[in-house]
């Protein structure tokens, strides 16, 4: 009897050795792909700029349908990138927004973006699918849980870095497309129902950096998804290509909504019943904006990033703070990041 009992045991530590070994094994080699994959560097408290140089799994995950929710894509990411070793999960939260788009004294299109939200840990990333557009786009690490705080150092946190490729709030790719997201103070959810695959809205804003190289291509491919709301939250996307078009794109009665506008907050533009619905701020930074433009129709990089100070959080007195501010020559490729609302000092980024 004791014999049988040592050798169960005997067995039983054995299998569990060979799952820590074959975990530990895995492990090891997720670590050393995101390392070959991954390279991160910390330019100041809260913000991180990353270049992923391997292949991110995004053709494949439209080809398996897209996802409905957050968790449908943390699920192939921790699958797919992961190799199911860690699952990443999606937090939800409010956020304010405003974007900008003008001509410059040479014809060409600047575009300029505020994303306001509580302080948090911010990634500009630098990606190139195997197949698609360059892009550089920006990521709110704190949307990413595993239940760590972020260190590039260590294997999780490289883990959340790749899974930032999923989770972009606004970027702009090498042939000038800009996209952004931006929220909408309504309890609805945006969740079409039509029969065609699902998409998030950061995976959208993933999809149309990767394969879109205007805003006429841009509503193409939403348009052949049904739109879900990452992050819990009723958003609207602002769109913006080197012919200086620009556009809201919004989702209202099951249906997508495009408008024609240079300017966008947090409120409807969609004409009907949702019209308007949206913060009281919000509409005065849309007039805020709009009046700027109007008298000032001619914007260089400087004037833009004047024109998105005026509108940043600070200027309203309210507990957010505007993480970021980007300002785009759309042409050139130029970007200007200034972080947490220093407009004395920048960082430029090339797609180049």
């Amino acid at each position: 009897m004791r014999h049988g009992i040592k050798k169960r045991t005997k067995i039983l530590l054995i299998t569990l050795a060979v799952i820590v070994a074959g975990g530990a094994y895995v492990l090891f080699r997720i670590k050393a792909g995101l390392n070959s994959a991954i390279q991160v560097k910390k330019l100041e408290d809260g913000l991180y700029y990353m270049e992923y140089n391997g292949d991110y799994g995004f053709d494949r995950f439209l080809e398996q349908g897209g996802a409905s929710s957050d968790l449908e894509v943390a699920q192939f990411v921790g699958k797919d990138l992961l190799k199911g070793l860690v699952i990443p999960g999606f937090k939800t939260g409010k956020f304010g927004c405003s974007t900008l788009t003008a001509r410059n004294a040479e014809g060409g299109v600047v575009y300029g973006r505020n994303f306001d939200w509580m302080e948090c840990t911010a990634m500009i990333v630098k990606s190139k699918p195997a197949v698609g557009y360059a892009s550089i786009s920006t990521v709110d690490l704190d949307f990413l849980d595993i239940g760590t705080e972020y260190d590039p150092d260590k294997t999780l946190s490289k883990i959340v870095s790749a899974a930032s490729l999923y989770a972009p709030l606004d970027g702009i790719n090498e042939k000038g497309l800009c996209v952004a997201v931006l929220m909408i103070d309504d309890p609805d959810v945006t969740g079409q129902d039509t029969g065609k695959p699902g998409i998030t809205t950061t995976t959208a804003v993933r999809l149309l950096l990767d394969q879109a190289a205007d805003v006429e291509e841009a509503i193409e491919l939403l348009g052949q998804y049904d739109m879900h709301a990452s992050a819990g939250m009723m958003l609207h996307l602002a769109l913006t290509d080197r012919t200086g078009r620009s556009v809201a794109v919004e989702y209202v009665n099951n249906e997508m909504s495009v408008i024609e506008t240079p300017v966008l907050t947090n409120f409807y533009l969609t004409p009907g019943d949702k019209f308007g619905i949206g913060t009281e701020q919000s509409h005065t930074r849309y007039e805020i904006l709009m009046n700027r433009l109007s008298e000032q129709p001619v914007m260089d990089l400087e004037d833009m990033k004047d024109a998105m100070s005026s509108v940043s959080k600070n200027n309203f007195g309210e507990f957010l703070s505007t993480e970021w501010t980007i300002v785009y020559d759309q042409d050139k490729g130029e970007i200007r990041y200034y972080h947490r609302e220093n407009y004395n000092d920048y960082m430029t980024f090339s797609l180049q």
